[in-house]
């Protein structure tokens, strides 16, 4: 994993009270991330709705940036001990996705895919009901290559893994399937709340 860009602050004592166990609080923005980072062609970058591997909706960049977009502002926090208050995002939200491929999810278990191969598992309940969405923006701005740009999941209950980032895909799947760091020891649900770090946490 590469990561650059962390320096973290103590906390006052409101702001404590928003801090997950073991985190710290940074004003930075760290970037991480498993390999060299993509730079997607907006010409060529699509997003797909999966369910098992038959797609079910597909949209290009101007079609997809026709669908409803919020605005959110969420607190994130990383696996890697750093948390970052007031992130504020502007996307698509999950349950306006599915609503536009007129569909309800079809199973209890999501797989979402990056273009450079990266996957990691995410249960459905975790992504609609207004607490997930396909983030194009940050700060009112484009998402830059190293933050996931284009577009990247944002789950920000859950640690900031599960937010994969160059977003292609959602996929269904029918058992609740590892993803990338899930194979390698990270914990298949990642509550930052209960430190869910690694497998057995």
């Amino acid at each position: 994993m590469a990561t650059r860009g962390f320096f973290g602050k103590r906390p006052t004592e409101i702001e404590a009270d928003r801090l997950p166990p073991g985190q710290y609080l940074t004003e930075d923005f760290p970037v991480l991330s498993a390999g060299p980072t993509p730079h997607v062609d907006l010409d060529k970058w699509s997003f797909t709705l999966k369910d098992g591997v038959r797609p079910v909706a597909k949209w290009s960049w101007d079609e997809f940036a026709k669908l409803p977009h919020v605005k959110l502002t969420r607190d994130i926090h990383c696996v890697t001990k750093w948390s970052k208050f007031n992130t504020a995002w502007s996307g698509v939200m999950i349950d306006d996705i599915l609503a536009e491929a007129g569909i309800e999810a079809p199973t209890g278990f999501t797989l979402a895919h990056s273009f450079d191969g990266y996957t990691t598992n995410v249960p459905t309940a975790d992504l609609v009901g207004g607490k997930a969405m396909i983030a194009t923006s940050y700060e009112g701005k484009p998402i830059t290559a190293d933050h996931g740009g284009p577009a990247r999941l944002l789950v920000p209950h859950l640690y900031f893994w599960k937010s994969a980032k160059w977003i292609n895909a959602l996929q269904f799947t029918a058992r609740d399937e590892a993803g990338f760091w899930e194979l390698r020891g990270y914990h298949m649900y990642g509550d930052p709340w209960r430190e869910q770090r690694f497998t057995g946490d």
